[in-house]
């Protein structure tokens, strides 16, 4: 007996989730989110609890499926790269929480990538001067980088109280990483190290431990000189040629060693990703505390001078892209005399965001004072954050509400307890 298809009696205009036929984008022409990646989202309505910005507004438009219908509304011709289309996605922090829950595994960060590059034409002059000069001038370039850190003291009076108390204290680092740490004993291969930015210029000890750390677990670490900022704050927020110029010569600078090792969250969530920007740019890279538990340390660790809670702060782009979240736990249990206490909803993002703490003061500071209170309330004399702007966001949070607690990498006490 013949039979028609599903569907086909229905009524005229109708259609299953997709495009009107005929429709035209509005996307302008270069990076843009794909059509297969907004398909993707099936509008479940999961990500919805997990997501910052929409537990603390409760508005459609600041969760990841309100910031995808607002894409494919731009994608089918219904809306425009305009300035409400730009505030739905300048709220968001990309903190990869939705993913993390994602049953259809929607790609929203490389999305929200591609719709800040379509919004960044559209900002004030002044607003795309600043971001040129910073993510496309100063941060590639080693020399521009250390010389804005040398101006910060003069000009930490003149910025906004805000600004003012997320620049590090105790000064800048000077000169450069070694090139080349031989290991202790049996080699067991060669690592290059990530300085980064950020990470060399305020929190060179870090950089340091983590040398000494590599080396005396029989890794040969080198530091190439012609690497550079891995590219991460320009890519998140729209300046998306930039960071493939910079993969391209990471990628070159980096070539040749077993393992890229990375002490920094974001920086090393981006480089594991170099192969969406760029073909031929992908590179083995491994965050350095996952790499020590996976790669085991030749001597347990040994032991603090004294007993020491440590609360562990578990960055968003370690935890939701990296799977990173036992693997701290086990290394710094154990170290003698280190009790790890955990964050009350731990899992939830600090509010740093690489600069969304500086363009979006209002929610990172409600992200932050509520970090920073569940910090506090573990009774710990010390966070380990494994990311600068996670670590930076932290200490000026508890600063804020009366705390000394400090703010160090988990590496750090790795080294410590090595001495």
């Amino acid at each position: 007996m013949d039979t028609e298809p599903l569907g086909a009696d229905l009524p005229e205009g109708a259609r299953f989730i997709g495009p009107e036929p005929g429709h035209a984008t509005n996307w302008a022409l270069g990076d843009a989110p794909t059509q297969a990646d907004l398909n993707a989202c099936v509008a479940c309505g999961l990500c919805l609890p997990h997501c910052p910005t929409y537990r603390l507004t409760g508005e459609e438009s600041a969760s990841p499926r309100g910031r995808i219908a607002a894409m494919r509304a731009v994608q089918e011709g219904r809306a425009s790269t305009d300035e409400t289309f730009a505030e739905f996605m300048d709220l968001c922090l990309v903190c990869r929480a939705c993913e993390d829950v994602c049953p259809s595994h929607v790609p929203f960060g490389r999305m929200m990538e591609a719709a800040r590059t379509q919004i960044e034409p559209h900002r004030s002059r002044g607003a795309r001067f600043l971001r040129w000069l910073g993510l496309d001038v100063v941060l590639p370039s080693r020399r521009l980088t250390r010389l804005a850190g040398s101006l910060a003291p003069l000009a930490r009076p003149f910025l906004p109280r805000r600004i003012r108390s997320l620049i590090p204290g105790g000064g800048r680092s000077s000169g450069r990483l070694p090139r080349l740490t031989e290991p202790d004993g049996e080699v067991r291969g060669t690592v290059a190290l990530l300085a980064g930015c950020v990470q060399d210029l305020w929190f060179r000890r870090v950089n340091v431990a983590t040398i000494r750390v590599l080396a005396s677990n029989g890794w040969r670490v080198t530091v190439p000189d012609d690497q550079t900022c891995c590219g991460a704050l320009a890519a998140h927020n729209g300046h998306l040629a930039t960071a493939r110029k910079l993969a391209r010569r990471n990628a070159v600078a980096f070539s040749g060693v077993d393992h890229v090792v990375v002490n920094a969250a974001g920086c090393g969530t981006h480089m594991a990703g170099f192969g969406d920007l760029v073909a031929d740019a992908e590179l083995s890279v491994r965050d350095v505390i996952a790499f020590l538990h996976e790669e085991g340390i030749r001597d347990v660790a040994g032991s603090l001078p004294e007993r020491t809670v440590v609360a562990y702060h578990d960055a968003c782009h370690a935890l939701r892209s990296q799977g990173i979240h036992q693997q701290p736990r086990d290394l710094l249990s154990a170290i003698g005399n280190i009790e790890i206490a955990e964050i009350p909803n731990g899992d939830r993002c600090c509010g740093a965001a690489g600069i969304y703490n500086v363009t979006e003061p209002e929610m990172s500071g409600r992200l932050m004072r509520e970090k920073a209170e569940a910090v506090v309330s573990t009774g710990a004399s010390v966070v380990a954050s494994a990311n600068p702007g996670c670590t930076m966001q932290i200490l000026a949070g508890v600063r804020e509400i009366g705390s000394a607690i400090d703010v160090i990498h988990p590496i750090e006490l790795i080294d410590a307890a090595s001495d």
